[in-house]
C-alpha cells in the first residue's frame, strides 16, 4: 500500500503518536471505491494508534486539482458543499472513529474554513513568496498539463492548486500538529509542496506518504462499471451490486486487492492466495474479499442480504428467499431482465396462468410451447416448479405485493410487473 514515503516518516510514527490526513472531493455526496484505498490508509493508521484527520476540500474542490485531469472541475456553492460533506462523514464512520473520545478519534476537517478568510493580497504576500514558479514548474502534474495540452494549457486558478494544498498542510501544522499528508501517488507533488512551504514558513519538519493509485490487470480503470462509478451509498450502488462487483474481479487483481481493501493479517492473505491458486475455480479470493469489503461499507446484514441475493440467479435460490429479498434488491438483481407489464386487478382475481404467460406478456408464443416446457419441469414461478398449467394466479404470487418472476429453463429469466 506504499508507493512513495518521505524519509523519516516511519521512525516518526515509530516515535509517537502522529496525525496525519488525506483529502477528499466533496463534489458528489459520495464516495466510491476508488477512494477506498485513501480510507484504508487512514483505517490502518488509526489502528496503529495514530489519529486520523479526514480533510473535505471544499475550497480546493472549488478549484480543481490538474493532477491526472485534463478537465477543470465544476464549482460547488457551499450549501452543497456542506451537505456532502455530512454524507462522506456517515459514510466514512463506517471505517473509523469518529466518536469515542480516544485521542486519536478521527476528525473531519473541510479546508473552505481557513481558505475562505484568506484575501488575495493576503494570499501571495504569506503564502506565494515562499515557493518559486521554477519549484512548481517543475512537478509533474504540472509538466504534463502544460506540455500535452499547448492550445488550452493550464489556467493560473489550476496552477495555484498546489499552493492552495500546500496551504492546507500548513493550517493543519500550525492548528492541529499535524505532520503527515497521505494520498494517491499521483499527489506526491502536491504534498511536497506543502511539506516545502512548512520548512520554509516555519522551519518545522513535516512528512508525506503515497499508496499506489489502484489500477485493473486488463489496463481500464479500477472501480468504473458499464453503469458508471461504484459508490459507497447504498443508494447509488446496492449492496447487492457492490458485492458483485468484487465478486467479479479478475484472480489477478483479486490477489492485489485482498492485501489493500480487507484488514486481513499478511499470513491469512498470503493463505487465501495460495489456496486460490490450487482450486481457482472456486473463486476463494473473490468471495472472501466481496465478504470483506461489503460488510465493512454496509454492514453484516445488508452482506447476507446480498450474498443471499447471489445465490438466486444461480440456481440456490427459494420463494422463500425471494419473498424475503426487499424491493431495491430484488430489482438490482433482475436489472436488465425483460419486463411485461400487466393489470394488478386480473392477477389478483383469477387470471389463468396459460393466459398470463401467453396473451398478457408473450413469454410463450404458444400454449403447446408453454405445456410442453413445464411437462419437461422447465417452468417455474417465483423459484417454485410448475406442475400444473391449469392454475389461476392470486395475490400471492405477488412478490413484494408488485412483481412475478418467471423463469424458462436454468437462465431465462422474465419480470411480470403488476400495474
Amino acid at each position: 500500500m506504499v508507493h512513495d514515503i518521505m524519509p523519516g516518516t516511519e521512525e516518526l510514527l515509530k516515535k509517537e503518536k502522529t496525525s496525519g490526513y488525506i483529502g477528499f472531493d466533496p463534489s458528489a455526496d459520495s464516495l466510491h471505491i476508488g477512494n477506498l484505498a485513501g480510507i484504508m490508509i487512514l483505517k490502518h493508521f488509526q489502528e496503529a494508534g495514530h489519529k486520523p484527520i479526514v480533510l473535505v476540500g471544499g475550497a480546493t474542490g472549488m478549484i480543481g486539482d490538474p493532477s491526472g485531469k485534463s478537465q477543470e472541475r465544476n464549482l460547488l456553492d457551499e450549501k452543497t458543499l456542506r451537505y456532502n460533506q455530512e454524507c462522506i462523514k456517515k459514510q466514512l464512520s463506517h471505517f473509523l472513529d469518529f466518536s469515542s473520545g480516544r485521542p486519536n478519534e478521527a476528525v473531519m476537517v473541510n479546508n473552505y474554513d481557513w481558505m475562505k478568510n484568506y484575501s488575495f493580497l493576503d494570499f501571495i504576500r504569506e503564502i506565494g513568496k515562499h515557493i518559486t514558479v521554477n519549484y512548481m514548474m517543475a512537478k509533474d502534474s504540472v509538466k504534463k498539463r502544460i506540455s500535452s495540452e499547448a492550445k488550452e494549457g493550464m489556467s493560473y486558478t489550476e496552477f495555484s492548486y498546489q499552493l492552495v494544498q500546500g496551504t492546507d498542510f500548513l493550517h493543519l501544522f500550525q492548528t492541529m500538529n499535524c505532520k503527515l499528508q497521505m494520498g494517491g501517488s499521483d499527489q506526491w507533488g502536491n504534498i511536497v509542496t506543502g511539506t516545502e512551504l512548512i520548512r520554509r514558513k516555519t522551519g518545522g519538519e513535516a512528512f508525506a506518504l503515497t499508496s499506489p493509485l489502484i489500477t485493473k490487470s486488463d489496463g481500464t480503470k479500477f472501480g468504473k462499471t458499464e453503469s458508471g462509478n461504484v459508490w459507497l451509498d447504498a443508494e447509488k450502488t446496492s449492496p447487492y451490486k457492490f458485492y458483485q462487483f468484487w465478486l467479479n474481479v479478475s484472480d489477478d487483481d483479486a490477489a492485489r486487492y485482498i492485501k489493500v481493501f480487507t484488514m486481513l493479517q499478511k499470513e491469512e492473505a498470503d493463505a487465501l492466495i495460495a489456496e486460490h491458486q490450487q482450486q481457482a475455480h472456486l473463486r476463494i479470493l473473490q468471495k472472501r474479499l466481496a465478504e470483506e469489503v461489503t460488510s465493512m461499507t454496509h454492514g453484516q446484514e445488508e452482506l447476507e442480504k446480498a450474498k443471499e441475493a447471489s445465490g438466486i440467479l444461480f440456481g440456490k435460490g427459494t420463494t422463500d428467499s425471494l419473498k424475503r429479498m426487499d424491493e431495491k434488491t430484488f430489482l438490482s438483481v433482475f436489472e436488465g431482465v425483460p419486463r411485461y407489464y400487466v393489470e394488478r386487478t386480473g392477477i389478483i382475481e383469477g387470471l389463468p396462468l396459460v393466459m398470463l404467460l401467453t396473451d398478457k406478456t408473450g413469454i410463450f408464443t404458444s400454449k403447446g410451447e408453454l405445456r410442453r416446457l413445464t411437462n419437461g419441469g422447465g417452468l417455474s414461478i417465483n423459484k417454485e416448479k410448475v406442475k400444473d398449467t391449469e392454475l389461476d394466479t392470486d395475490a400471492s404470487f405477488l412478490l413484494n405485493d408488485r412483481y412475478i418472476l418467471v423463469q424458462k429453463g436454468k437462465k431465462n429469466y422474465f419480470l411480470i410487473v403488476a400495474e
